[in-house]
């Protein structure tokens, strides 16, 4: 009997194909195990009732969000436990395993116990039985003759985001879990009733608005305004900053597209309407942070002017390309051109812009470390971002390439690019990254870094090591991601 005798190269060919294989078969079961073992520290030593904060200290002594806190306590403040837990859900659709669906659905139930009665979330979630008591949580009775807090945010993603992870999670359950599903509902329908006339949301809200207070108009500049801080409650005024308008619009696109009801949409596009009134008239065609009732820039915090915004102006932007591909209304690209041309005219010598700018006369504003307007950036508090990095280039290609699009095949590409994608082998960069966080992972499931929590603690406080929210989010993503390639 004759046997088969391959050439040499096509026989290492052979043996290193087969050397591979095993190879990645080696690294699939380490990544396997080690997003499991994180996963399990972080629900079984990290977690307080299913949800998490931003930072602890290595031994868990220490912890904080945007503040000191203790273990009685969660964020809902990204990267806190919304984020988590669409971590968690993310690692569930890429490697199928329940064990990450009931750790997502954990963080859902713990987002549940802080839904607010106003409809949305405050930062943290409270869970002391006796600092509870000083907030309005749906699931509590209220408490008779104490003043409760009842205030949602929308400020800095806080109730935006734990809406996408309900959302999300009420999709993968198909709509089954009943409280999930019904806290959504409810959201959504606060959104809806704090939604102003002329289509803004304010940074915080407690109840439905009063439409016949809040007139529909076009923005305008005041005819002066007080160089010092004036004090006023800003938090209903209508509010760009941190991106709060072009979150809800997003999250109203997504409610849209996962429940099919027409009002999600419809109030997206009112949003939208807002943001065409808001820009701003000659010599400024860009946004402010934020206006007041009679559409004109106003104050916010002490270190927050009445200007036209370099920073938020360009989130305000990349949401009407948003608005625009959801819709095909070319009312929302009309704006962008002239805002464009506006910041690129006021670019500082460095390419960066400038978070505030004058009204009319364009000149860069700054603040002292003791807090008193200026025109220099020689002494700026350093808490804040009063410079930024300028992204028109990259929204100008995006507007481009849109308004080059015939908008009948808006909707098209966008199922494309909301389909599943396929399974791709996976890149040595994303080999590489898998293999030191694989590394990085200690013996007890954990992923410590180099670190402080003095902003929040205290100068005197002595952490070096810490265990970070963000970085784990960011490693079981990697590590999910992976095991999702095709082999």
């Amino acid at each position: 009997m004759s046997r088969l005798i391959l050439p040499p190269a096509l026989l290492l060919c052979f043996c290193l194909t087969a050397a591979n294989a095993a190879e990645d078969d080696a690294l699939r079961g380490q990544a396997a195990a080690s997003l499991k073992k994180a996963s399990e520290f972080f629900r079984t030593r990290v977690s307080t009732e299913g949800g998490y904060l931003w930072r602890y200290s290595e031994d868990l002594k220490r912890r904080q969000g945007e503040g000191r806190a203790d273990d009685q306590t969660v964020w809902v403040q990204p990267p806190g436990t919304p984020s988590v837990g669409m971590a968690f859900l993310e690692a569930y659709r890429n490697t199928g395993d329940e064990y990450y669906l009931d750790a997502a659905r954990q963080a859902g139930y713990c987002l549940l116990k802080g839904q607010l009665r106003s409809g949305g979330w405050s930062y943290s979630i409270r869970f002391d039985a006796k600092r509870r008591q000083s907030h309005a949580y749906r699931v509590d009775e209220p408490v008779e003759g104490k003043k409760q807090r009842n205030t949602s945010t929308l400020d800095d993603n806080t109730t935006q985001a734990a809406l996408r992870l309900l959302m999300r999670l009420d999709q993968t359950l198909e709509f089954k879990d009943a409280k999930i599903h019904e806290a959504v509902e409810y959201a959504f329908d606060a959104l809806l009733a704090a939604q102003y006339p002329i289509g803004a949301w304010p940074q915080r809200f407690d109840a439905p608005v009063d439409p016949d207070k809040f007139p529909v108009m076009k923005a305008g500049y005041p005819e002066s305004w007080s160089r010092t801080h004036p004090r006023d409650n800003y938090s209903g005024f209508y509010t760009f900053n941190d991106n709060a308008i072009s979150d809800v619009i997003d999250v109203m696109f997504e409610a849209y597209h996962t429940y099919g009801k027409r009002v999600y949409e419809a109030s997206a596009e009112k949003a939208g309407g807002f943001i065409l009134l808001a820009q701003m008239p000659e010599p400024q065609p860009a946004w402010a942070q934020q206006y007041n009732t009679q559409m004109q820039p106003a104050w916010a915090r002490r270190f927050e002017p009445p200007s036209i915004t370099g920073g938020e102006s360009q989130g305000v932007m990349r949401t009407l390309l948003q608005l625009y591909s959801q819709t095909g209304e070319r009312k929302y690209l009309e704006p962008i051109p002239r805002a464009i041309a506006y910041l690129r005219r006021s670019l500082l010598p460095d390419g960066k812009l400038a978070r505030f700018y004058e009204l009319k006369t364009n000149k860069p504003l700054y603040f002292t470390i003791d807090y008193k307007l200026t025109y220099s950036d020689a002494d700026m508090p350093t808490h804040y971002s009063f410079q930024g990095a300028s992204s028109l280039d990259s929204i100008e290609r995006a507007y481009e390439r849109l308004s080059k699009l015939d908008p009948t095949k808006l909707a098209a590409a966008r199922s494309t690019r909301q389909s599943a994608k396929p399974k791709r082998k996976a890149s040595k960069r994303q080999l590489a990254t898998v293999k030191a966080v694989i590394a990085a992972l200690d013996q007890q499931g954990r992923w410590v870094q180099d670190g402080d929590m003095k902003k929040y603690l205290g100068a005197d406080d002595d952490t070096t090591r810490v265990i970070d929210c963000r970085a784990f989010i960011n490693n079981i993503s990697t590590l999910s991601r992976f095991l999702a390639t095709a082999e």
